[in-house]
Protein backbone atom coordinates (compact mmCIF):
# COMPACT_ATOMS: atom_id res chain seq x y z
CA UNK A 1 0.00 0.00 0.00
CA UNK A 2 1.30 3.47 -0.85
CA UNK A 3 2.08 5.60 2.21
CA UNK A 4 -0.12 8.70 1.93
CA UNK A 5 2.22 10.81 4.04
CA UNK A 6 5.16 9.95 1.80
CA UNK A 7 2.97 10.66 -1.21
CA UNK A 8 2.09 14.09 0.12
CA UNK A 9 5.75 14.93 0.70
CA UNK A 10 6.54 13.79 -2.83
CA UNK A 11 3.92 16.15 -4.17
CA UNK A 12 5.66 19.10 -2.53
CA UNK A 13 8.85 18.38 -4.44
CA UNK A 14 7.11 17.63 -7.73
CA UNK A 15 5.40 21.00 -7.67
CA UNK A 16 8.29 22.91 -6.12
CA UNK A 17 5.68 24.25 -3.74
CA UNK A 18 4.68 23.92 -0.11
CA UNK A 19 1.64 22.78 1.79
CA UNK A 20 -0.91 24.91 3.56
CA UNK A 21 0.97 24.27 6.78
CA UNK A 22 4.12 25.69 5.24
CA UNK A 23 2.33 28.77 3.98
CA UNK A 24 1.62 29.61 7.60
CA UNK A 25 4.99 28.55 8.93
CA UNK A 26 7.64 30.73 7.27
CA UNK A 27 6.56 34.13 8.53
CA UNK A 28 6.24 32.94 12.08
CA UNK A 29 9.44 30.93 12.12
CA UNK A 30 11.25 33.78 10.42
CA UNK A 31 10.75 35.95 13.48
CA UNK A 32 13.69 33.99 14.89
CA UNK A 33 15.79 34.74 11.82
CA UNK A 34 18.81 36.39 13.42
CA UNK A 35 19.12 33.93 16.29
CA UNK A 36 20.82 36.76 18.17
CA UNK A 37 17.97 39.26 18.10
CA UNK A 38 15.89 37.36 20.64
CA UNK A 39 14.65 39.81 23.23
CA UNK A 40 11.07 38.60 23.12
CA UNK A 41 8.99 35.71 21.91
CA UNK A 42 6.37 36.70 19.31
CA UNK A 43 2.93 35.55 20.38
CA UNK A 44 2.25 34.21 16.89
CA UNK A 45 5.47 32.17 16.63
CA UNK A 46 5.26 28.57 15.56
CA UNK A 47 7.15 26.49 18.12
CA UNK A 48 7.46 22.79 18.95
CA UNK A 49 4.85 23.37 21.67
CA UNK A 50 2.09 24.49 19.33
CA UNK A 51 2.87 22.93 15.97
CA UNK A 52 4.58 19.92 14.32
CA UNK A 53 2.45 17.51 16.32
CA UNK A 54 1.74 15.11 13.46
CA UNK A 55 3.30 13.87 10.24
CA UNK A 56 1.52 16.38 8.00
CA UNK A 57 2.76 19.33 10.04
CA UNK A 58 6.29 17.88 10.04
CA UNK A 59 6.10 17.65 6.25
CA UNK A 60 5.29 21.36 6.10
CA UNK A 61 8.25 22.07 8.37
CA UNK A 62 10.62 20.06 6.20
CA UNK A 63 9.50 21.99 3.13
CA UNK A 64 9.95 25.30 4.95
CA UNK A 65 13.62 24.60 5.62
CA UNK A 66 14.18 23.78 1.94
CA UNK A 67 12.14 26.83 0.90
CA UNK A 68 14.52 29.11 2.79
CA UNK A 69 17.28 28.05 0.38
CA UNK A 70 15.64 30.29 -2.22
CA UNK A 71 16.58 33.33 -0.15
CA UNK A 72 20.25 32.55 -0.82
CA UNK A 73 19.63 33.22 -4.49
CA UNK A 74 19.51 36.96 -3.76
CA UNK A 75 21.85 38.07 -0.98
CA UNK A 76 24.42 35.28 -0.84
CA UNK A 77 24.53 34.91 -4.62
CA UNK A 78 24.70 38.63 -5.36
CA UNK A 79 27.45 39.34 -2.85
CA UNK A 80 29.47 36.34 -4.03
CA UNK A 81 29.26 37.53 -7.63
CA UNK A 82 29.54 41.30 -7.39
CA UNK A 83 32.43 41.36 -4.91
CA UNK A 84 34.51 39.06 -7.15
CA UNK A 85 36.13 39.73 -10.54
CA UNK A 86 33.16 38.25 -12.41
CA UNK A 87 30.31 40.71 -12.07
CA UNK A 88 29.59 44.40 -11.93
CA UNK A 89 26.23 46.15 -11.62
CA UNK A 90 26.81 49.51 -13.31
CA UNK A 91 24.56 52.49 -12.83
CA UNK A 92 22.54 52.92 -16.02
CA UNK A 93 20.90 56.34 -15.95
CA UNK A 94 18.50 56.24 -13.02
CA UNK A 95 18.62 52.44 -12.85
CA UNK A 96 20.65 50.37 -10.41
CA UNK A 97 22.20 53.14 -8.32
CA UNK A 98 20.23 52.11 -5.23
CA UNK A 99 22.06 54.39 -2.80
CA UNK A 100 25.39 53.24 -4.20
CA UNK A 101 25.12 49.72 -2.83
CA UNK A 102 26.05 47.83 -6.02
CA UNK A 103 29.17 49.87 -6.71
CA UNK A 104 29.94 49.60 -3.00
CA UNK A 105 30.20 45.84 -3.43
CA UNK A 106 32.12 46.05 -6.69
CA UNK A 107 34.70 48.48 -5.27
CA UNK A 108 35.05 46.72 -1.89
CA UNK A 109 34.06 49.85 0.00
CA UNK A 110 31.24 48.36 2.07
CA UNK A 111 30.95 49.06 5.79
CA UNK A 112 28.48 47.83 8.45
CA UNK A 113 26.43 50.99 7.89
CA UNK A 114 26.85 51.58 4.13
CA UNK A 115 24.04 50.93 1.69
CA UNK A 116 25.24 47.42 0.95
CA UNK A 117 26.02 46.79 4.62
CA UNK A 118 22.57 47.74 5.84
CA UNK A 119 20.73 46.11 2.96
CA UNK A 120 22.65 43.24 1.35
CA UNK A 121 25.05 42.05 4.04
CA UNK A 122 22.47 42.31 6.81
CA UNK A 123 20.00 40.54 4.55
CA UNK A 124 22.36 37.58 4.08
CA UNK A 125 22.77 37.21 7.85
CA UNK A 126 19.01 37.20 8.35
CA UNK A 127 18.35 34.84 5.43
CA UNK A 128 20.86 32.26 6.61
CA UNK A 129 19.96 32.38 10.28
CA UNK A 130 16.35 32.13 9.15
CA UNK A 131 17.23 28.73 7.69
CA UNK A 132 19.00 27.75 10.93
CA UNK A 133 15.96 28.78 12.96
CA UNK A 134 13.53 26.81 10.82
CA UNK A 135 15.69 23.71 11.09
CA UNK A 136 16.03 24.11 14.85
CA UNK A 137 12.28 24.42 15.37
CA UNK A 138 11.62 21.23 13.44
CA UNK A 139 14.49 19.32 15.04
CA UNK A 140 13.19 20.29 18.46
CA UNK A 141 9.71 19.07 17.56
CA UNK A 142 11.05 15.77 16.26
CA UNK A 143 12.45 14.99 19.69
CA UNK A 144 8.88 14.28 20.84
CA UNK A 145 7.08 13.55 17.55
CA UNK A 146 7.09 10.20 15.79
CA UNK A 147 6.81 10.19 12.00
CA UNK A 148 7.71 7.70 9.27
CA UNK A 149 11.36 7.83 8.20
CA UNK A 150 12.21 10.04 11.18
CA UNK A 151 15.95 9.31 11.17
CA UNK A 152 16.30 10.44 7.57
CA UNK A 153 14.33 13.63 8.25
CA UNK A 154 16.53 14.44 11.24
CA UNK A 155 19.56 13.84 9.03
CA UNK A 156 18.12 16.14 6.38
CA UNK A 157 17.52 18.93 8.86
CA UNK A 158 20.97 18.67 10.40
CA UNK A 159 22.51 18.67 6.92
CA UNK A 160 20.55 21.72 5.80
CA UNK A 161 21.33 23.53 9.05
CA UNK A 162 25.00 22.71 8.50
CA UNK A 163 24.77 24.10 4.97
CA UNK A 164 23.33 27.38 6.23
CA UNK A 165 26.21 27.53 8.69
CA UNK A 166 28.66 26.75 5.88
CA UNK A 167 27.43 29.87 4.06
CA UNK A 168 27.54 31.93 7.27
CA UNK A 169 31.10 30.78 7.95
CA UNK A 170 32.08 31.66 4.40
CA UNK A 171 30.87 35.25 4.70
CA UNK A 172 31.14 36.17 8.37
CA UNK A 173 33.68 33.79 9.91
CA UNK A 174 32.81 33.25 13.56
CA UNK A 175 29.07 33.36 14.35
CA UNK A 176 26.83 32.06 17.16
CA UNK A 177 26.17 28.32 16.98
CA UNK A 178 22.49 27.82 17.75
CA UNK A 179 20.98 24.35 18.00
CA UNK A 180 17.94 25.00 20.21
CA UNK A 181 14.87 27.22 20.13
CA UNK A 182 15.71 28.87 23.45
CA UNK A 183 15.37 32.65 23.26
CA UNK A 184 18.55 34.30 24.54
CA UNK A 185 21.64 36.15 23.29
CA UNK A 186 24.20 33.77 21.87
CA UNK A 187 27.95 33.83 22.29
CA UNK A 188 30.00 34.10 19.12
CA UNK A 189 31.99 31.00 18.20
CA UNK A 190 35.30 31.27 16.39
CA UNK A 191 35.42 30.46 12.70
CA UNK A 192 37.39 27.29 13.44
CA UNK A 193 34.72 26.23 15.94
CA UNK A 194 32.00 26.79 13.36
CA UNK A 195 34.01 24.70 10.88
CA UNK A 196 34.28 21.87 13.42
CA UNK A 197 30.55 22.06 14.17
CA UNK A 198 29.61 21.82 10.48
CA UNK A 199 32.04 18.95 9.93
CA UNK A 200 30.58 17.02 12.87
CA UNK A 201 26.99 17.63 11.78
CA UNK A 202 27.61 16.50 8.23
CA UNK A 203 29.72 13.49 9.19
CA UNK A 204 27.16 12.26 11.69
CA UNK A 205 24.11 13.01 9.54
CA UNK A 206 25.21 11.49 6.25
CA UNK A 207 24.71 7.95 7.56
CA UNK A 208 20.99 8.59 7.94
CA UNK A 209 20.63 10.13 4.48
CA UNK A 210 19.65 8.00 1.49
CA UNK A 211 21.91 7.47 -1.50
CA UNK A 212 19.07 8.84 -3.62
CA UNK A 213 15.43 9.83 -3.33
CA UNK A 214 12.64 8.80 -5.70
CA UNK A 215 12.50 10.99 -8.78
CA UNK A 216 9.36 12.70 -7.52
CA UNK A 217 11.31 13.94 -4.46
CA UNK A 218 14.23 15.32 -6.44
CA UNK A 219 16.03 18.11 -4.64
CA UNK A 220 16.20 16.58 -1.18
CA UNK A 221 19.69 16.18 0.26
CA UNK A 222 21.48 12.85 -0.06
CA UNK A 223 24.74 11.35 1.16
CA UNK A 224 26.42 12.83 -1.91
CA UNK A 225 25.11 16.31 -1.08
CA UNK A 226 26.64 16.06 2.40
CA UNK A 227 29.88 14.79 0.87
CA UNK A 228 29.96 17.66 -1.65
CA UNK A 229 29.67 20.23 1.14
CA UNK A 230 32.40 18.47 3.09
CA UNK A 231 34.70 18.26 0.06
CA UNK A 232 34.35 21.97 -0.57
CA UNK A 233 34.88 22.79 3.11
CA UNK A 234 38.07 20.74 3.20
CA UNK A 235 39.28 22.41 0.00
CA UNK A 236 38.93 25.77 1.77
CA UNK A 237 40.05 24.54 5.20
CA UNK A 238 43.13 26.76 5.33
CA UNK A 239 40.86 29.78 4.96
CA UNK A 240 37.95 28.56 7.07
CA UNK A 241 40.11 27.49 10.03
CA UNK A 242 42.54 30.39 9.74
CA UNK A 243 42.57 33.69 11.58
CA UNK A 244 41.63 36.99 9.97
CA UNK A 245 43.03 40.22 11.40
CA UNK A 246 43.03 43.76 10.05
CA UNK A 247 46.21 42.88 8.16
CA UNK A 248 44.87 39.75 6.51
CA UNK A 249 44.64 35.97 6.82
CA UNK A 250 46.86 33.60 8.75
CA UNK A 251 46.02 30.26 7.21
CA UNK A 252 45.01 27.21 9.19
CA UNK A 253 46.06 23.62 8.49
CA UNK A 254 45.31 22.12 5.08
CA UNK A 255 42.91 19.21 4.65
CA UNK A 256 43.82 18.06 1.14
CA UNK A 257 43.53 14.35 1.90
CA UNK A 258 40.14 14.84 3.53
CA UNK A 259 38.97 16.77 0.45
CA UNK A 260 39.98 13.87 -1.80
CA UNK A 261 38.23 11.30 0.39
CA UNK A 262 34.97 13.29 0.45
CA UNK A 263 35.11 14.03 -3.29
CA UNK A 264 35.86 10.37 -4.04
CA UNK A 265 32.74 9.25 -2.21
CA UNK A 266 30.76 11.26 -4.76
CA UNK A 267 32.90 10.34 -7.75
CA UNK A 268 32.77 6.64 -6.92
CA UNK A 269 29.06 6.55 -6.03
CA UNK A 270 28.10 5.73 -9.60
CA UNK A 271 25.16 8.12 -9.40
CA UNK A 272 26.51 11.06 -11.39
CA UNK A 273 28.08 11.60 -14.80
CA UNK A 274 29.15 14.44 -17.07
CA UNK A 275 26.61 15.01 -19.84
CA UNK A 276 28.16 15.73 -23.22
CA UNK A 277 26.30 19.05 -23.33
CA UNK A 278 27.05 21.09 -20.19
CA UNK A 279 24.00 23.26 -20.90
CA UNK A 280 21.64 20.58 -19.60
CA UNK A 281 22.87 21.36 -16.08
CA UNK A 282 21.22 24.79 -16.20
CA UNK A 283 18.15 24.43 -18.41
CA UNK A 284 14.57 24.95 -17.20
CA UNK A 285 14.35 21.15 -17.06
CA UNK A 286 17.71 20.60 -15.35
CA UNK A 287 16.14 18.24 -12.84
CA UNK A 288 17.02 15.65 -15.50
CA UNK A 289 20.74 16.42 -15.40
CA UNK A 290 22.93 13.46 -14.35
CA UNK A 291 25.61 15.87 -13.06
CA UNK A 292 23.80 17.96 -10.46
CA UNK A 293 24.30 16.91 -6.82
CA UNK A 294 22.70 19.63 -4.67
CA UNK A 295 20.24 22.16 -6.07
CA UNK A 296 17.77 24.81 -5.00
CA UNK A 297 14.40 23.95 -6.51
CA UNK A 298 12.44 26.52 -8.50
CA UNK A 299 9.14 26.52 -10.39
CA UNK A 300 7.80 28.63 -13.24
CA UNK A 301 4.34 28.68 -11.69
CA UNK A 302 3.17 32.08 -10.38
CA UNK A 303 3.80 32.70 -6.72
CA UNK A 304 7.37 33.88 -6.26
CA UNK A 305 9.01 30.43 -6.18
CA UNK A 306 11.05 30.79 -9.36
CA UNK A 307 14.54 31.88 -10.43
CA UNK A 308 15.19 35.53 -11.26
CA UNK A 309 18.77 35.38 -12.61
CA UNK A 310 17.41 35.90 -16.11
CA UNK A 311 15.87 39.20 -15.03
CA UNK A 312 18.98 40.65 -13.38
CA UNK A 313 21.22 40.78 -16.42
CA UNK A 314 19.09 40.72 -19.56
CA UNK A 315 18.03 43.93 -21.28
CA UNK A 316 14.56 45.36 -20.77
CA UNK A 317 13.62 44.16 -24.26
CA UNK A 318 15.40 40.78 -24.27
CA UNK A 319 12.07 38.99 -23.94
CA UNK A 320 8.46 39.83 -23.17
CA UNK A 321 8.66 39.83 -19.34
CA UNK A 322 10.72 43.05 -19.14
CA UNK A 323 14.08 42.12 -17.53
CA UNK A 324 15.95 44.62 -15.36
CA UNK A 325 19.20 45.24 -17.33
CA UNK A 326 21.54 45.19 -14.36
CA UNK A 327 24.25 42.57 -13.90
CA UNK A 328 27.10 42.47 -16.42
CA UNK A 329 30.47 40.75 -16.72
CA UNK A 330 33.72 42.61 -16.17
CA UNK A 331 35.48 42.96 -19.52
CA UNK A 332 38.82 41.53 -18.37
CA UNK A 333 37.03 38.38 -17.23
CA UNK A 334 35.11 38.02 -20.49
CA UNK A 335 38.33 38.46 -22.45
CA UNK A 336 40.03 35.69 -20.45
CA UNK A 337 37.86 33.06 -22.16
CA UNK A 338 39.31 31.31 -25.21
CA UNK A 339 37.23 31.74 -28.36
CA UNK A 340 37.50 27.98 -28.92
CA UNK A 341 36.00 27.25 -25.49
CA UNK A 342 32.33 26.39 -25.85
CA UNK A 343 31.74 27.76 -22.35
CA UNK A 344 32.33 31.27 -23.71
CA UNK A 345 28.89 30.89 -25.29
CA UNK A 346 27.32 31.68 -21.92
CA UNK A 347 27.95 35.35 -22.73
CA UNK A 348 25.65 37.52 -24.79
CA UNK A 349 27.67 40.01 -26.85
CA UNK A 350 27.10 41.79 -30.16
CA UNK A 351 23.70 42.45 -31.84
CA UNK A 352 20.85 41.12 -29.72
CA UNK A 353 17.61 39.36 -30.55
CA UNK A 354 14.45 38.58 -28.65
CA UNK A 355 15.25 35.37 -26.77
CA UNK A 356 11.79 33.98 -27.46
CA UNK A 357 11.10 35.09 -31.02
CA UNK A 358 14.64 35.43 -32.42
CA UNK A 359 13.79 38.85 -33.89
CA UNK A 360 16.27 41.77 -33.60
CA UNK A 361 15.56 44.10 -30.69
CA UNK A 362 16.23 47.75 -29.95
CA UNK A 363 17.23 49.78 -26.94
CA UNK A 364 14.96 52.34 -25.32
CA UNK A 365 16.10 55.03 -27.76
CA UNK A 366 15.09 52.88 -30.72
CA UNK A 367 18.60 51.93 -31.81
CA UNK A 368 19.57 48.30 -32.54
CA UNK A 369 20.65 46.76 -29.24
CA UNK A 370 24.29 45.70 -29.16
CA UNK A 371 26.03 44.32 -26.06
CA UNK A 372 29.67 45.43 -25.87
CA UNK A 373 32.17 43.79 -23.47
CA UNK A 374 33.61 47.15 -22.38
CA UNK A 375 31.93 49.39 -19.81
CA UNK A 376 33.48 52.81 -20.13
CA UNK A 377 32.20 54.19 -16.84
CA UNK A 378 30.38 52.04 -14.29
CA UNK A 379 28.76 55.15 -12.82
CA UNK A 380 27.02 56.07 -16.10
CA UNK A 381 26.90 53.01 -18.33
CA UNK A 382 24.93 52.73 -21.52
CA UNK A 383 22.07 50.27 -21.93
CA UNK A 384 24.15 47.86 -23.98
CA UNK A 385 27.47 48.08 -22.18
CA UNK A 386 28.75 44.91 -20.59
CA UNK A 387 28.63 41.26 -21.70
CA UNK A 388 25.78 39.36 -20.03
CA UNK A 389 26.05 35.89 -18.51
CA UNK A 390 23.24 33.76 -19.91
CA UNK A 391 24.06 30.45 -18.27
CA UNK A 392 20.55 29.85 -16.94
CA UNK A 393 18.30 30.40 -20.00
CA UNK A 394 14.80 31.78 -19.79
CA UNK A 395 11.99 29.34 -19.11
CA UNK A 396 9.41 29.39 -21.92
CA UNK A 397 6.76 28.38 -19.38
CA UNK A 398 7.38 31.43 -17.17
CA UNK A 399 4.53 33.94 -17.06
CA UNK A 400 6.11 36.15 -14.39
CA UNK A 401 9.60 37.60 -14.80
CA UNK A 402 11.08 36.26 -11.59
CA UNK A 403 9.57 32.80 -11.85
CA UNK A 404 11.76 30.69 -14.08
CA UNK A 405 11.85 26.98 -13.39
CA UNK A 406 15.62 26.41 -13.62
CA UNK A 407 16.97 24.86 -10.42
CA UNK A 408 20.09 26.56 -9.11
CA UNK A 409 23.06 24.20 -8.81
CA UNK A 410 25.19 24.58 -5.69
CA UNK A 411 27.29 21.46 -6.34
CA UNK A 412 27.78 19.26 -9.39
CA UNK A 413 30.10 16.48 -10.47
CA UNK A 414 32.55 18.71 -12.37
CA UNK A 415 33.27 20.57 -9.16
CA UNK A 416 34.03 17.37 -7.28
CA UNK A 417 36.52 16.54 -10.03
CA UNK A 418 38.09 19.98 -9.73
CA UNK A 419 38.21 19.72 -5.92
CA UNK A 420 40.06 16.44 -6.17
CA UNK A 421 42.40 17.79 -8.84
CA UNK A 422 43.32 20.82 -6.74
CA UNK A 423 43.92 18.71 -3.64
CA UNK A 424 46.01 16.20 -5.63
CA UNK A 425 48.12 18.98 -7.09
CA UNK A 426 48.77 20.45 -3.64
CA UNK A 427 49.90 17.01 -2.49
CA UNK A 428 52.34 16.76 -5.40
CA UNK A 429 50.17 14.40 -7.48
CA UNK A 430 50.28 16.80 -10.41
CA UNK A 431 49.97 14.24 -13.21
CA UNK A 432 46.75 12.82 -11.73
CA UNK A 433 45.40 16.33 -11.28
CA UNK A 434 46.01 17.15 -14.95
CA UNK A 435 44.09 14.05 -16.03
CA UNK A 436 41.02 15.12 -14.03
CA UNK A 437 41.14 18.69 -15.31
CA UNK A 438 41.33 17.41 -18.87
CA UNK A 439 38.21 15.30 -18.32
CA UNK A 440 36.32 18.49 -17.43
CA UNK A 441 37.83 20.40 -20.37
CA UNK A 442 37.09 17.65 -22.88
CA UNK A 443 33.43 18.54 -23.40
CA UNK A 444 34.24 22.26 -23.80
CA UNK A 445 36.66 21.99 -26.74
CA UNK A 446 36.26 20.43 -30.17
CA UNK A 447 38.89 19.53 -31.19
CA UNK A 448 40.18 18.73 -27.72
CA UNK A 449 42.64 21.08 -26.08
CA UNK A 450 44.04 19.27 -23.04
CA UNK A 451 46.54 20.75 -20.63
CA UNK A 452 50.10 19.66 -21.32
CA UNK A 453 51.28 16.71 -19.28
CA UNK A 454 54.58 18.35 -18.29
CA UNK A 455 53.22 21.37 -16.39
CA UNK A 456 54.75 22.21 -13.03
CA UNK A 457 52.78 22.22 -9.79
CA UNK A 458 52.68 26.04 -9.84
CA UNK A 459 51.44 26.05 -13.44
CA UNK A 460 48.72 23.54 -12.64
CA UNK A 461 47.70 25.57 -9.60
CA UNK A 462 47.13 28.57 -11.88
CA UNK A 463 45.44 26.39 -14.50
CA UNK A 464 42.98 25.12 -11.88
CA UNK A 465 42.18 28.67 -10.76
CA UNK A 466 41.54 29.67 -14.38
CA UNK A 467 39.62 26.51 -15.20
CA UNK A 468 37.28 27.05 -12.27
CA UNK A 469 36.47 30.48 -13.69
CA UNK A 470 35.66 29.01 -17.10
CA UNK A 471 33.63 26.11 -15.74
CA UNK A 472 31.79 27.83 -12.88
CA UNK A 473 31.23 31.36 -14.20
CA UNK A 474 27.99 32.73 -12.75
CA UNK A 475 27.71 29.99 -10.10
CA UNK A 476 28.75 32.01 -7.00
CA UNK A 477 32.11 30.22 -6.71
CA UNK A 478 34.57 32.91 -7.72
CA UNK A 479 34.75 34.92 -4.46
CA UNK A 480 35.63 31.79 -2.50
CA UNK A 481 38.17 30.74 -5.14
CA UNK A 482 39.84 34.16 -5.13
CA UNK A 483 40.14 34.19 -1.34
CA UNK A 484 41.68 30.71 -1.38
CA UNK A 485 44.09 31.77 -4.16
CA UNK A 486 44.99 35.04 -2.40
CA UNK A 487 43.73 37.30 -5.20
CA UNK A 488 40.43 38.57 -3.78
CA UNK A 489 41.76 41.92 -2.56
CA UNK A 490 44.32 42.56 -5.29
CA UNK A 491 44.50 45.73 -7.33
CA UNK A 492 43.23 44.34 -10.64
CA UNK A 493 39.66 45.57 -10.24
CA UNK A 494 40.00 48.59 -8.05
CA UNK A 495 43.18 50.33 -9.27
CA UNK A 496 44.38 49.97 -5.70
CA UNK A 497 44.20 46.91 -3.49
CA UNK A 498 41.21 46.65 -1.18
CA UNK A 499 41.77 46.06 2.53
CA UNK A 500 43.00 42.52 3.35
CA UNK A 501 40.39 42.04 6.07
CA UNK A 502 37.60 42.23 3.47
CA UNK A 503 37.83 38.50 2.90
CA UNK A 504 35.22 38.55 5.69
CA UNK A 505 32.04 40.60 5.60
CA UNK A 506 31.21 42.76 8.62
CA UNK A 507 28.82 41.50 11.27
CA UNK A 508 25.61 43.51 10.68
CA UNK A 509 25.48 46.53 12.95
CA UNK A 510 21.90 45.87 14.06
CA UNK A 511 22.91 42.41 15.26
CA UNK A 512 25.76 43.83 17.34
CA UNK A 513 23.46 46.43 18.85
CA UNK A 514 20.96 43.74 19.79
CA UNK A 515 23.36 41.08 21.03
CA UNK A 516 26.15 42.38 23.30
CA UNK A 517 28.00 39.06 22.97
CA UNK A 518 28.83 39.71 19.31
CA UNK A 519 32.10 41.37 18.29
CA UNK A 520 32.72 43.08 14.97
CA UNK A 521 35.08 41.41 12.54
CA UNK A 522 38.59 42.94 12.43
CA UNK A 523 39.07 46.08 10.38
CA UNK A 524 35.45 47.24 10.34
Amino acid sequence: MRNTRTSRLASLWRAGRVSAALRAAPAAVFTMQGCTDLDETPVSAITPDNFYKNADEVIGGVASVYAQLRSTMWGYYNLSQVSSDETVVPTRGSDWFDNGRWLDLYRHTWTPTSGSGLEDISGVWNDLFGGVARANVLLSALETTEVPNKAAIVGEMRTLRAFYYYLLMDFFGGVPIVTTTEVKPREQATRAQVFAFIEKELTESRAALPDAWPANQYGRVTKSAADAILANMYLNAQVFTGTVTATGLTRGPAKWNEAIVAADRVLNSGRFSLPADWRTNFSPTNENSPENIFVVRHTSSPGGLGMSFQMRGLHYNSFNLSPWNGFATIATTYNTFDDADDRKRVFLVGPQVDLKTGQPIRDRAGNPLVFTPEIRDVTQAGEGEGARVYKYPIDPAATEGGNHGNDFVYFRLAEMMMVKAEAQNELGQTASAIQLINQVRARAFNPARPLAANLSQAQVRQAIFDERLFEFIGEAKRRQDMIRAGTYTNARLFKQASAPYRILMPIPQNQIETNPLLKQNPGY
